[in-house]
């Protein structure tokens, strides 16, 4: 069995209060929170936001009826939450009314699930984002050496549990392509009831050619003839529902420092490379740069999701072309790292950078030395 960090949720559950679980499809929170159920001695109660009996009792604003519901257990477990309208209202009712009673919640839509229950359970929540498979995690069973063993599949095919657990290349391929077509957009469609799905596949596949480029939200939209609102609101939505995450430039001192474009990454390597369907070898590829960019940034902010990291994170880049790939600040102290996949090349820090932050501290991470990064 996989080892995941948050296996032990009794560490977050408290009395009266609701423990909520992100992420996006298939990164094992059924399975989490099932196993914490089976191997808990109180007594729950689990059901999931799909059955329509659950679904008619929770969004009926019925008091009663969602007392009785809930009561005479000492967990209430609810996967899938985000399928209950007003949800939030509900569970609000559940901890405040039920002694020590504890809820946990899992949901595969960020946008859903958190405006249903948004403000109901302001100071009654915990919230724990779920991703593919952390390389910390791995590390359980794995050594550093078994891990720089497999950076090619990571790189490659992804950590989605279901992907990394399969055997072979082409079952690999076939879970990933099924994956991006059966699940990837599915919370989003059924949400925004969307006329004209293949406009957000062609946006997808725009932003994994610009993996760890500036983007252009204009020339996006020039490209697929629509509107930048549009482009605005399903960049939103790709971000709310895990799919790619958005970095803002850092500037602070330097007129020329970019500040009004971003870059985006996807959570998950396995899917920008099954929406543009490449699944070659590192040795037959253009975008090995790209690929551990993205990989790394990835884990990377995994990591500091396990160590509740409190900073903010952003690129630099000047108009005159200087560049830093990822800057970290926390208490007002900047950390410079430039990733890049061969250690060949020794890149040094910019001096605009250098002049202007003298005190950051400035680090390549690349395939030899990462494992230290993300662990």
């Amino acid at each position: 069995m996989l080892y995941r960090y948050y296996k032990n949720l009794s560490k977050y559950l408290k009395p009266n209060r609701v423990l909520i679980i992100y992420g996006a499809r298939r990164v094992g929170k059924t399975t989490i929170l099932r196993n914490f159920l089976e191997n808990t001695k109180e007594k729950y109660r689990l059901d999931t936001g799909e059955n329509v009996f659950v679904q008619e009792i929770l969004s009926s604003n019925n008091f009663n009826a969602i007392l009785d519901y809930a009561k005479g257990y000492d967990i209430i477990a609810i996967d899938e939450a985000q399928e209950i309208a007003n949800i939030g209202r509900s569970l609000k009712i559940i901890v405040d009314q039920i002694p020590n009673i504890k809820v946990i919640v899992t949901g595969s839509s960020a946008f859903n699930l958190s405006q249903n229950i948004g403000e109901p359970l302001t100071g009654r929540k915990r919230v724990l984002k779920l991703f593919p498979i952390a390389q910390k995690e791995l590390n359980h069973d794995l050594n550093k050496f078994d891990l720089k063993e497999k950076l090619s599949q990571f790189l490659i095919y992804g950590s989605y549990p279901d992907i990394y657990l399969a055997k072979t290349k082409k079952e690999k391929i076939l879970l990933l392509n099924e994956l991006v077509e059966s699940y990837l957009l599915k919370d989003i469609l059924a949400h925004e009831k969307l006329k004209a799905p293949n406009l957000l596949l062609n946006l997808l596949k725009l932003l994994a050619f610009q993996v760890g480029q500036l983007v252009s939200l204009s020339e996006i939209a020039t490209q697929l003839h629509v509107h930048i609102t549009t482009i605005e609101r399903y960049l939103d939505l790709l971000q709310k529902s895990f799919i790619i995450y958005k970095l803002t430039g850092f500037s602070k001192n330097l007129r020329n420092e970019i500040k009004n474009k971003s870059k985006y990454y996807f959570y998950d390597n396995g899917i920008r490379n099954g929406i543009i369907s490449q699944y070659n070898d590192l040795n037959s590829r253009d975008d090995v740069g790209a690929l551990f960019e993205n990989f790394i940034f990835i884990e990377r902010l995994k990591r500091q999701n396990f160590n509740d990291f409190y900073g903010q994170s952003y690129f630099w880049r000047t108009y005159t072309g200087e560049e830093i790939d990822l800057i970290e600040s926390i208490d007002n102290t900047l950390s410079a790292f430039e990733i890049k996949y061969s250690d060949k090349k020794k890149k040094k820090i910019p001096k605009s950078w250098n002049s202007s932050y003298p005190k950051s501290s400035y680090k390549i991470i690349n395939s030899q030395n990462y494992l230290d990064f993300i662990l």
